[in-house]
């Protein structure tokens, strides 16, 4: 059965900036400004009073549920320009130790000794990601962004550059792992 209309909100937080023009919605605060479209749902996007709207018209139940999503990718884009995103790896190894190399300006990683290979893997970030080695804990990458979806692509890429191949997998545990992700605090 059709739905006639359903509409979900969420409410702006203090200090940020929304602008929805036909489904492309802008988003600015203290960390930059980010961009989503969403011109390939079907839905209305609108901005009432401090609320932002998002509405769909005879649909039915599965098709309901893009208007929660949306909702939460905008949510995404306030936390992304409020807060940023963190996401920690570890390297791990059991006999050959993995090098992690940082250049490019936090750009690009390189990682050598993968399982004793000779091959050099070099994973560039993707525009706004900044990937640098933590201070405190040994083996480890932080990686930071405004953007949910390029923070947790990057470290994504990270991961898959380093997957055993030919090998049986539960015993040959190398790699690079994500640990925890979350918000940064300011």
């Amino acid at each position: 059965m059709k739905t006639l209309v359903q509409e979900e909100s969420i409410k702006v937080p203090k200090g940020i900036k929304i602008s929805i023009k036909s489904k492309q919605v802008e988003v600015s605060g203290k960390h930059g400004t980010l961009k989503r479209d969403f011109k390939h749902l079907p839905i209305e996007l609108y901005t009432k009073g401090h609320e932002v709207r998002a509405r769909m018209y005879f649909a039915k139940s599965k098709q309901l549920s893009m208007l929660r999503s949306v909702c939460s990718h905008i949510s995404n884009l306030f936390d992304g320009v409020t807060h940023k995103f963190e996401y920690r790896m570890r390297l791990v190894y059991a006999h050959f130790p993995i090098n992690a190399t940082i250049t490019n300006g936090g750009n690009t990683v390189e990682l050598r000794n993968y399982l004793g290979e000779k091959r050099v893997r070099v994973i560039n970030m993707l525009p706004g990601v900044k990937v640098e080695k933590s201070a405190q804990t040994k083996d480890e990458l932080v990686i930071t962004g405004a953007d949910i979806d390029s923070t947790s692509r990057s470290a994504a890429l990270i991961r898959q550059s380093c997957l055993t191949k030919h090998k049986d997998i539960r015993k040959f545990l190398d790699g690079v792992y994500v640990s925890s992700h979350g918000v940064i605090d300011d």
